[in-house]
């Protein structure tokens, strides 16, 4: 997952801004609520969990690597040296209309947030041999572009996905389109080349409803990261599945 925060640069904060809104969105005004929320690919990363722990009993973050895990673990634990997020849970607590309640908003995620699990999406059972019961969402955020090396694979990544889903569940995602990789350090990372189109129908041949589908130009900045635009998806998997 890109490491978008908000002292960022300007492109950075706007891809954050951009997917915060749209989980506001879907959160908090969507009627996207329940039981069990996972997040795969959930990076080092807290924000997208911000306007959903509002409206879910329990949040279950996964992660391909140990090292995103601890560092969600220590921000969990509130240890030295953790993240400081009180930007975005700001940013996020002013759109739902009472910025002066972020801490009470930490303290409610940190409550929610009940297990840390190791996921490979291109897994037909992505969590691997953990129990866990059939979700109400499944949110992937800028995650699958960067897990899945053509195609054929996100396709089948977003049926492993589905597969975690109650009938009727939801699963809610943001996606880079025409990414060409990205760097951090000195490193080049992979990244998936993916149309808004090919996004819609792999939800679609998935068994699900594409719901709302919004685009967005905004893009990287480019010597961090090539690419042409964000989409943000929230598709419905059939009551009947």
């Amino acid at each position: 997952r890109s490491p978008a925060r908000m002292e960022g640069t300007v492109a950075e904060n706007e891809i954050l801004k951009f997917n915060l809104k749209n989980l506001f969105q879907t959160f908090s005004s969507g009627g996207v609520g329940g039981d069990i929320l996972i997040d795969i690919g959930t990076g080092p990363t807290i924000y997208q969990l911000l306007s959903a722990c509002e409206v879910f009993r329990e949040i279950i973050v996964s992660d391909y690597t140990d090292q995103n895990l601890r560092e969600v673990e220590k921000w969990l634990k509130e240890e030295p040296g953790a993240y400081d997020w009180s930007p975005a849970v700001q940013y996020v607590c002013e759109l739902e209309g009472d910025r002066s309640r972020w801490q009470e908003k930490e303290a409610r995620l940190r409550r929610t947030v009940t297990r840390l699990l190791k996921c490979d999406v291109t897994e037909p059972h992505p969590l691997g041999p953990a129990q866990v019961l059939p979700a109400d969402c499944v949110l992937t955020l800028l995650a699958l572009e960067c897990a899945c090396h053509d195609v054929d694979t996100y396709r089948a990544a977003i049926r492993n996905l589905v597969s975690l889903l109650k009938p009727g569940g939801y699963l809610v995602t943001a996606v880079t389109l025409g990414f060409q990789g990205y760097i951090v350090g000195n490193k080049n990372f992979f990244g998936l080349h993916l149309e808004k189109e090919t996004v819609e129908k792999a939800l679609q041949d998935a068994g699900c409803q594409v719901l709302r589908c919004q685009h967005s130009p905004i893009s990287y900045t480019e010597t961090f990261c090539i690419s042409k635009g964000m989409c943000f998806a929230v598709a419905r998997k059939s009551p009947s599945a």
